[in-house]
């Protein structure tokens, strides 16, 4: 069953020394381990739960004004979401005017001071990327990256803040001049260094993406940061808790939370694919853990 729409707001499981029954909230509905509390306020029981939240989440789940899990991670698991970086990278892609034709590959360099000297009209956001290009040969859209701060800045911009920004920096970057001709008439076209004379680029729609203020996200790309580790990405892999139940004794129920998603694969983590390989993992640890055969 796929319930749509329901976003889960706090995890209860039983951590050691922790009665499985009457937890914080003293609820006792059945003895399944794992309670779950939805944004509407309906909850629901469970044996196990995988999160696949992204480490920006994570982030904010361990702050002390959250309060995402109950019981809180145990420190090794909040010591490696803290140290792992996780980074905001956006696109933005622009729609050419039907007049504008033959756009080229900008690769733009800009010096610091005196780039701000000479083009003063080029937004400092825009400064930090390094190309604005056609997504295909001929293609009247054109795409270019942020990254850091700048990402976050270009969130909060208006799609006219953006175009403008965008227009006033290619026509500095491609100033208007006549076309050059030979003596018997030919044309040379050359599109990478000018625009023809009378004719300006136009750009006509924006659509950027907005990775780091979406709170289902909040930023796009897990990396080893300074003082991290792959070690890290192992640890945030670790499901809670991790071993068996001996029989006879008053642990509590293995792998009530298994963590999947890209930060939490030591190879492959920035990747679609290694979120992909991280949950298939889980699944085979839960399939291992009831005797079945693993895919």
């Amino acid at each position: 069953m796929i319930q749509l729409g329901r976003r889960v707001e706090k995890i209860e499981w039983q951590a050691d020394g922790v009665d499985g029954i009457h937890m914080e909230n003293g609820y006792c509905d059945d003895s399944r381990p794992v309670k779950l509390h939805f944004c509407d306020g309906s909850t629901m029981s469970a044996d196990h739960v995988i999160v696949t939240v992204s480490l920006g989440v994570l982030k904010r789940g361990i702050s002390q004004d959250s309060g995402m899990f109950n019981p809180s991670l145990p420190s090794s698991k909040t010591g490696a979401i803290s140290r792992l970086g996780y980074g905001v990278v956006n696109k933005v892609f622009l729609q050419l005017s039907q007049e504008t034709t033959d756009f080229p590959f900008l690769q733009m360099v800009f010096h610091p001071q005196d780039s701000e000297l000479r083009h003063p009209k080029i937004p400092h956001w825009i400064r930090k990327t390094s190309f604005l290009c056609p997504i295909y040969s001929n293609s009247r859209i054109v795409l270019s990256w942020f990254t850091g701060q700048e990402a976050l800045e270009l969130e909060s911009l208006t799609e006219e803040e953006i175009i403008s920004g965008f227009s006033a920096t290619v026509s500095n970057l491609l100033p208007s001049k006549p076309t050059p001709k030979s003596r018997n008439g030919t044309t040379y076209d050359n599109p990478g260094t000018t625009i023809p004379e009378g004719k300006q680029v136009k750009f006509e729609k924006a659509l950027r993406t907005q990775w780091g203020t979406n709170p289902l996200f909040l930023g796009s790309y897990s990396y080893i940061a300074v003082g991290s580790s792959i070690d890290d990405m192992d640890t945030l892999a670790e499901p809670l808790p991790q071993h068996s139940t001996s029989p006879g004794t008053q642990t509590p129920p293995p792998l009530q939370i298994l963590f999947a998603g890209e930060a939490t694969h030591r190879t492959h983590y920035s990747t679609t694919h290694g979120a992909y390989f991280s949950g298939l993992r889980e699944a085979n640890r839960l399939l291992k853990h009831y005797n079945h055969i693993g895919v």
